[in-house]
């Protein structure tokens, strides 16, 4: 058994076919991926990694098995699975995946092929674990992978209380406690046990706090858009293919970055922190459903037209568009009077907390300082957007003020 002290859940016992997981390289790799990627440009503390975040899903994981009393091969192929379960993950965590995804067709959490081969093989055949399953798992397949990846997994709820607590900021707190302890297997779904409504929402809740002060603050949308796009260059430039970079850590790329020519300059104001501005932040409202639902080509053709409109070289022009709002959280299921129910059903939360995501959904185009308005006015008319509709002067006021973060 191997004893680990935690920042969050103070000491971590590991046994069995994690503890011998946790020195092949794969799980090693998962130091040097820091948990939030480029957001320490934003809150200096947040330099947890990958590897702290899967220990704390081995031990939510852990204590989630001994109160559903399951045992045996199954609950140690579910431990495998907590402790891998980010073994598939880019540099600068989810900074990178659809970048590489576009071009490997897999996701992060898609890593049979890393399962099958090497240490982590030879691991889990000596405690005859098929590494298959064990994918499936980490994938949220079957019944109990919705314990590793679902609306109740120990993930969402290791990340939230962990990203809290080293960014500082008082909106992921949950208990974890009780989320574990109400935890029920009906029908082959996980649900929360009679009388948690509201412990659900607290999942909900602490999710849509720290939804705009951390995951989308401005700086940290703007310094993650500059490294995917540096990274693309890198692909581009043949500097590195789609694999390798899946396999890189931090600083891997980081090298890599500044010592390809072409994407050297980005590297040095990702260094440095001299970041693109916002020319364009835009509400959803504001938004034609065209460039919502645009393909990261159609996006490309547009940073280009910005680019000749405004008259600067195409590199110092991002179009920044994020997914559609969505709140998986909201179909998670509790009981209600001896029935299974949805919570967005049970729960009046949802439709505010939806609307609020809504609103702060935003579309941001950056660009160096020196060529913001320029670029500002450029992608209004190239967008088709109202500039009277959503005047926000970034240059002036928000800039200014928000810099320093």
């Amino acid at each position: 058994m191997v004893t680990i002290k935690d920042s969050v859940h103070d000491h971590i016992a590991i046994d069995g076919v994690a503890a011998k997981l946790l020195d092949t390289p794969a799980i090693q790799r998962l130091r040097r991926l820091r948990q939030l990627g480029t957001v320490g440009l934003v809150y200096p503390s947040a330099n947890h990694t990958r590897f702290e975040h899967s220990l704390g899903v081995y031990h939510l994981a852990d204590m989630a098995l001994s109160e559903l009393g399951i045992a045996g091969p199954r609950a140690e192929r579910l431990r495998a699975a907590a402790i891998l379960h980010d073994v598939g993950h880019t540099p600068f965590s989810h900074n990178t995946e659809a970048l590489v995804a576009r071009r490997t067709g897999r996701m992060h959490d898609e890593v049979d092929d890393l399962l099958r081969d090497g240490e982590i093989a030879r691991v889990l055949a000596l405690y005859d674990i098929d590494p298959d399953a064990v994918a499936d798992l980490i994938a949220g397949g079957g019944e109990f992978g919705q314990l590793v990846s679902g609306e109740l997994d120990v993930d969402r709820m290791d990340y939230l209380v962990r990203d809290a607590h080293h960014t500082g900021v008082p909106y992921g707190t949950i208990d974890t406690g009780r989320l574990i302890r109400e935890l029920r297997f009906v029908d082959g779904r996980l649900v929360l046990a009679e009388g948690n409504v509201q412990t659900a929402e607290s999942l909900l809740v602490a999710r849509s706090l720290m939804n705009p002060v951390v995951y989308n603050h401005h700086v940290a949308r703007i310094s993650k858009s500059m490294l995917r796009r540096a990274s693309e260059r890198l692909l581009e430039a043949g500097e590195a293919t789609a694999s390798e970079l899946r396999r890189m850590d931090d600083a891997g790329l980081l090298v890599a970055l500044r010592n390809c020519p072409e994407t050297a300059g980005f590297a040095r104001r990702l260094d440095t922190r001299s970041l693109y501005k916002r020319a364009i932040w835009a509400e959803l409202r504001d938004v034609p459903d065209g460039i919502v639902d645009a393909s990261h080509e159609t996006l490309r053709e547009y940073e280009r037209e910005i680019a000749a409109r405004a008259g600067v070289a195409p590199d110092t022009v991002i179009l920044d568009v994020p997914e559609r709002p969505r709140m998986s959280e909201s179909t998670s299921r509790v009981v209600v009077n001896g029935e299974v129910r949805a919570l967005e059903g049970q729960s009046t939360l949802v439709t505010a907390l939806r609307r609020a995501q809504n609103e702060q959904w935003r579309l941001g185009v950056y660009a160096p300082a020196d060529v913001a308005d320029a670029v500002g006015e450029a992608a209004a008319d190239a967008l088709g957007l109202d500039l009277d509709a959503f005047v926000v002067d970034v240059r002036k006021g928000i800039n200014a003020t928000l810099d320093e973060f």
